[in-house]
């Protein structure tokens, strides 16, 4: 089924796709490092064929909820030319961004287990065992989440498609969504290829990867107390103290500007300090270091 619509899509958009093509460069950089085997060319086509779908929908909705409801010439108007283009651009920012958030969540997961893969990896290589042998064994922890994944890339360049380990870690390094996996695995094949010691290199990146993320917890550790006493004294001592004054100012004078005090009261209490409240939390949440 999702071949025949990706042909489906691309026979009917491609011409689109081709015409644009510079909009859609960035995400097909993405698509690889997103693990999205879909072809480039076809999944570009696929988003604009379901925007274009979307837009057909919208406009069949629109049209049958003016019938139902009667609605005035003039709005009818404006919602039949806005609502599915509106619906057509949505469609096509979730399928233009999926790929980037994706990538974006892999190289996460990813810089939050290196320091501890890597510092497996130079446990293991001090034993002697071949790097091809390392990347096997890690590649069945899957502890290690999306990191488990890129090494079994590896297993795969070597034991399916006949690469030697080199070659096997330069492809996989040209995929990762991680710049600091890439140039591990990039160092890692250069110290092959020169006959360095790997057990030296492999010590040193791990000294080296944990160090950062040891500073990455402290930066982050420093930037929560920040963001308590922000949150202590914006989210909490504020919306009291304008609770408070607001009932004074109800006993003196109900009417501010117009507008009534308990409005405003009820506007603070129910909208204005949740908002602020989700806006905290979403910051928090984009700026979490993972552990």
């Amino acid at each position: 089924m999702t071949k025949f619509y990706g042909k489906l899509a691309l026979s009917l958009t491609s011409w689109i796709v081709d015409s644009l093509s510079e909009i859609f460069k960035p995400i097909n950089k993405e698509l690889p490092k997103a693990g999205i085997k879909t072809p480039k060319r076809v999944y570009n086509c696929i988003i604009v064929l379901n925007s274009f779908i979307a837009y057909i929908i919208c406009l069949i909705g629109v049209i049958v909820f003016h019938f139902m409801f009667k609605i005035n010439p003039y709005s009818f108007l404006v919602y039949l030319i806005f609502l599915p283009l509106i619906a057509a651009l949505f469609v096509f920012l979730i399928g233009y961004f999926y790929p980037i958030n994706i990538a974006s969540s892999r190289r996460a997961k990813i810089e939050t287990n290196l320091p501890f893969v890597v510092a497996h990896m130079g446990a293991i290589a001090s034993s002697g065992i071949p790097p091809s042998a390392i990347f096997k064994l890690l590649s069945k922890f899957k502890e290690y989440d999306v990191l488990a994944e890129e090494m079994e890339k590896i297993v795969v360049n070597i034991e399916v498609f006949g690469l030697d380990p080199v070659s096997a870690m330069k492809e996989v390094a040209k995929r990762t969504p991680s710049e600091k996996f890439k140039q591990i695995l990039l160092g890692l094949a250069s110290t092959i290829e020169s006959g360095g010691s790997v057990k030296t290199y492999l010590k040193n990146m791990s000294e080296q990867t944990l160090f950062h993320w040891r500073m990455r917890r402290e930066r982050y550790i420093q930037q929560l107390s920040t963001s308590a006493e922000f949150y202590t004294g914006i989210l909490i001592a504020a919306p009291l103290f304008l609770i408070s004054l607001f009932s004074i100012m109800n006993m003196i004078e109900p009417n501010l500007g117009g507008i009534g005090i308990l409005q405003l009261m009820k506007l603070s209490i129910y909208v204005l300090i949740p908002i602020l409240n989700i806006m905290f939390l979403i910051f928090l949440s984009t700026t979490q270091v993972e552990i």
